[in-house]
C-alpha cells in the first residue's frame, strides 16, 4: 500500500510524496518520467516486498507547487526535503526517462546520501560534448525538445498543437503498455489532469544547463537503455556510461523506451549487491 501526503516546504510550497513505508532492507527514491506522477512503478513494488519505495511528484505535477525555471539539480533539493521529512539517511535512486536525469542529479549532488543509482532510458545533458543530441530521435520527439530549446513560449505553442505520434514507440513498447508496464497509462493520465505545466517545466530543464555534472557521481551507477529507443536514443545512455567512472552500461537490442523497464527487476538485484 502506498501512502500519499503533501509535504509543506519552507515558504509554503508543497511536494506530493508517495511512500510504501515499513521496515526494509533498502529504500529506493523513485524519479518519474515526463509526463508522469511519482506513483512508484507497480511491477517493481510487487517484485520487491522488502524494498521501501519513496517518490514525489516533481514541481508542477499534481499538488506539488510549480517552480518555473527549475533545473535538473532541483531534484537534489526535493530529495533532501523528502528524505529529511521521512527520517531517511541513505537511500538508492532510480529513474526512468526524464526521471533518469533527475536520479543522476541526486547521485551527483548528494554523494553522502545516495548509496547507488539506476538510470533507465535517460537523456544526456543538452551540452554533452561529442554527442549528436537529437540524432536518431523520432521526429515528434525531436520537434518537442527543439521547441523547448527555443524557450517557454515556443514550447507551450508546440504543445497546444501537438498530437500523439505512435512513431515514438516500438511494437515492444506498445506491448509493454498493454501488459507488463500498463501502470504507465495511469500515471500519464494523472500527470496531465492538471494541465501541461509540469511537462513544460521538465522539457525546459532537459535542454538548459542541468546544474550538476553526472561525471562527478561516485556511487555505483547502472545505466539501462533499449537499443531501439526512438524517444531518447541509446547513444545518450552510452554517452553517460562512458563519462561516469562508476557506471555499468546494459543495452538491450530488442527494447524501446518503455519495454526496457521489463529489465528493471534485474536492476533491483544489482542494487541489492551494492
Amino acid at each position: 500500500m502506498v501512502t500519499e501526503t503533501d509535504l509543506v516546504l519552507p515558504g509554503g510550497r508543497t511536494l506530493h510524496v508517495h511512500d510504501t513505508g515499513g521496515p526494509a532492507r533498502l529504500t529506493v527514491l523513485w524519479h518519474h518520467g515526463t509526463p508522469n506522477t511519482g506513483t512508484p512503478p507497480a511491477p517493481l513494488v510487487r517484485a520487491s516486498p522488502d524494498v521501501r519505495w519513496v517518490a514525489y511528484d516533481r514541481p508542477g505535477y499534481g499538488t506539488s507547487t510549480p517552480v518555473p525555471g527549475r533545473d535538473i539539480a532541483n531534484a537534489a533539493d526535493c530529495a533532501t526535503a523528502v528524505a529529511d521529512a521521512l527520517g531517511l539517511g541513505e537511500f538508492a535512486v532510480m529513474g526512468h526517462s526524464g526521471g533518469g536525469a533527475h536520479a543522476l542529479a541526486c547521485a551527483a549532488l548528494l554523494p553522502r546520501r545516495v548509496l547507488a543509482a539506476v538510470s533507465v532510458s535517460a537523456m544526456a545533458p543538452f551540452d554533452a560534448a561529442g554527442l549528436d543530441w537529437f540524432g536518431g530521435m523520432a521526429p515528434a520527439s525531436a520537434a518537442s525538445l527543439r521547441a523547448a530549446a527555443e524557450g517557454r513560449a515556443a514550447k507551450e505553442k508546440h504543445e497546444a498543437a501537438a498530437e500523439f505520434d505512435p512513431g515514438i514507440f516500438t511494437a515492444a513498447d506498445f506491448a509493454a503498455l498493454e501488459g507488463s508496464q500498463s501502470w504507465l497509462n495511469d500515471v500519464v493520465r494523472a500527470a496531465l489532469e492538471g494541465g501541461i505545466g509540469g511537462l513544460v517545466d521538465d522539457d525546459l530543464a532537459y535542454v538548459t544547463p542541468w546544474g550538476c555534472d553526472p561525471a562527478s557521481i561516485t556511487a555505483p551507477l547502472l545505466v539501462l537503455h533499449g537499443e531501439d529507443d526512438r524517444l531518447i536514443p541509446a547513444a545518450h545512455g552510452a554517452w553517460l556510461a562512458a563519462r561516469c567512472p562508476t557506471a555499468e552500461f546494459r543495452r538491450y537490442p530488442a527494447d524501446g523506451h518503455l519495454s526496457v523497464l521489463d529489465h528493471a527487476t534485474d536492476a533491483l538485484d544489482w542494487l541489492a549487491h551494492r
